[in-house]
């Protein structure tokens, strides 16, 4: 049976996913508290006993999203394996998350956009250390030969971090590029290609061999011959 705490949290967290879903769609200015509380089915006193003004609301929703891979990220490279293994999972539960739930990119990139001045020390407090850690792992992939030396660690991460948000937060408006009917088979689709070029401008290309480039073998008595006179394959030499 829900004890009186638990449904406490139970409101709480309907607050910060409404108000997620209503500060992405209409920006923070364009939002009452009483909008808020009207989508979650209460009162706004009952709302302000749990969040006590707007910009506290506010950010809260920030944090949460934010500080989301502060907990997960060490528990996603102590698994892996191998340094190719932690960039994928990395990489793809980036992309999830804010696939999952395109409302936190768009209140991002939206915030970014109104509020760059506010956004910097919580992008400071919650993002930059998890930054730090995965350019740390560039780097040491760069040392090992892993991964191109020409990359920048913290401009790709950045850089990478950005594509990911801003991508999936415009992903409704983009999708009239591509003739896709079925928009979770369209969202896979957008999802492989930004792995596919977060990886394949990070790790080093081994070289594909082909007959063009492969070595020539060296002359042996058996088959040294003029260039313009060789003889067909298989075919003996009279000799009269």
């Amino acid at each position: 049976m829900p004890t009186p705490r638990s449904n406490r949290a139970d409101i709480a967290q309907k607050i910060l996913d409404q108000a997620t879903r209503l500060f992405a769609a209409h920006g923070f200015s364009g939002v009452s508290l009483a909008d808020i509380a009207k989508s979650v089915g209460i009162r706004k006193p009952s709302l302000l006993y749990h969040f006590q003004s707007k910009d506290t609301l506010r950010r809260s929703v920030l944090e949460e999203i934010l500080a989301h891979w502060n907990d997960v990220l060490p528990k996603l490279l102590m698994a892996a394996t191998s340094g190719s293994e932690q960039f994928d999972t990395v990489l793809s539960k980036t992309v999830s998350f804010f696939a999952d739930e395109p409302d936190r990119a768009r209140l991002i990139l939206r915030e970014l956009l109104d509020r760059p001045d506010e956004m910097q020390p919580l992008i400071e407090t919650h993002v930059r250390p998890w930054a730090t850690i995965v350019a740390d792992y560039i780097r040491r992939g760069q040392q090992a030969g892993r991964l191109r030396l020409e990359v920048d660690p913290q401009a790709y991460v950045a850089h990478m971090t950005m594509l990911v948000i801003s991508s999936l937060a415009t992903f409704e408006t983009v999708a009239a590029l591509v003739p896709e009917a079925d928009h979770q088979a369209l969202l896979a689709r957008h999802t492989t290609e930004l792995l596919r070029i977060a990886k394949t401008s990070l790790f080093r290309q081994r070289p594909v061999q082909t007959a063009a480039s492969a070595p020539a073998s060296p002359p042996t008595a058996s088959n040294s011959t003029p260039a313009n006179s060789a003889p067909e394959p298989h075919q003996e030499t009279k000799h009269g």
